[in-house]
């Protein structure tokens, strides 16, 4: 037999050298790499070392290398980021000193507002109200005609401007509606019989039980100053039709319960100042013509 498959740390199947290391039987064979492979990431660790010295690589305290070239990606995207605006101001010079509804009269002005107002929306609004404004729980659907604060051109631009209940902002939406139950306004069984007329109000079913005739003394005596007698709302207030059966938060009897016990304070950023007036003018033409604008 061949001395060098003799050797216990040689092995017996391809003479190759094994590196000394056993498990279970099992020896681990000493192979060297291929030299293409041992080849390429040489190549590499250069390639590396020259990427240091000509891009911006080793990080500082404050900034990083500059590398010998200069070049920085942030860079491009300002360059970029400056070309856009001065193209969207040349395309949008009349959108400056024009109303959202002389905008909407101005074929033109109303396509450029239209392409911008949709990126606005996109990447400011999308997030709570949904790529195509439908909304969600607690978050307004602007497709529709069921407007808080009103649906018109102005309307819709003031509250894009400064939000609601925006900390700080004398000119914010505000409203502010009791908790009934949670400031022991109203006792347990006035709560359910006030929600069971608003149901009562908007056409919805009531349970068998419900005591309505209390129910609408509870809505006159706390509830009307607001939403009217009628229970049709009050956009001057923020405070919702009742009658047509679409509600932020839901009409069933736990939601209206729930609103009613310890009331909502929903919030909008205002985006004056975190959006330029002409974005603002466009993302309020954008919004006014979801399908929701009055």
């Amino acid at each position: 037999m061949d001395q060098k498959h003799e050797d216990p740390h040689v092995d017996a199947a391809t003479g190759m050298p094994t590196t000394g290391h056993e498990w279970d039987g099992i020896r681990e064979l000493n192979t060297p790499l291929p030299r293409w492979w041992l080849g390429i990431f040489y190549a590499t660790i250069v390639w590396s070392i020259g990427y240091w010295i000509v891009y911006p690589a080793w990080p500082l305290l404050t900034d990083a290398t500059k590398g010998v070239i200069g070049y920085a990606s942030r860079t491009d995207i300002s360059v970029d980021m400056a070309r856009l605006k001065a193209q969207r101001a040349a395309q949008a010079a009349g959108m400056a000193d024009a109303t959202p509804a002389q905008i909407k009269a101005d074929p033109t002005l109303f396509q450029i507002a239209m392409a911008q107002g949709k990126a606005a929306f996109g990447d400011n609004c999308a997030a709570c109200h949904g790529v195509g404004g439908a909304g969600a729980k607690g978050y307004p659907n602007l497709n529709d005609d069921d407007w808080l604060w009103g649906g018109s051109p102005a309307a819709i631009q003031q509250t894009i401007r400064h939000g609601i209940r925006v900390a700080g902002d004398n000119d914010t939406r505000v409203s502010q509606m009791p908790a009934f139950g949670r400031d022991g306004v109203l006792k347990r069984e006035e709560i359910a019989a006030v929600a069971s007329h608003v149901r009562e109000l908007a056409g919805l079913s009531t349970e068998p039980k419900a005591d309505l005739p209390l129910g609408r003394k509870v809505y006159a005596d706390n509830c009307a100053a607001c939403h009217g007698a009628a229970g049709k709302g009050n956009q001057e207030l923020g405070a919702p039709n009742l009658t047509d059966a679409i509600s932020l938060y839901g009409m069933d009897m736990a939601s209206l319960t729930e609103t009613i016990a310890n009331s909502r304070n929903g919030v909008m950023p205002g985006w004056a100042g975190r959006l330029d007036e002409t974005t603002i003018k466009a993302l309020t033409v954008y919004v006014h013509s979801l399908g929701g604008g009055q």
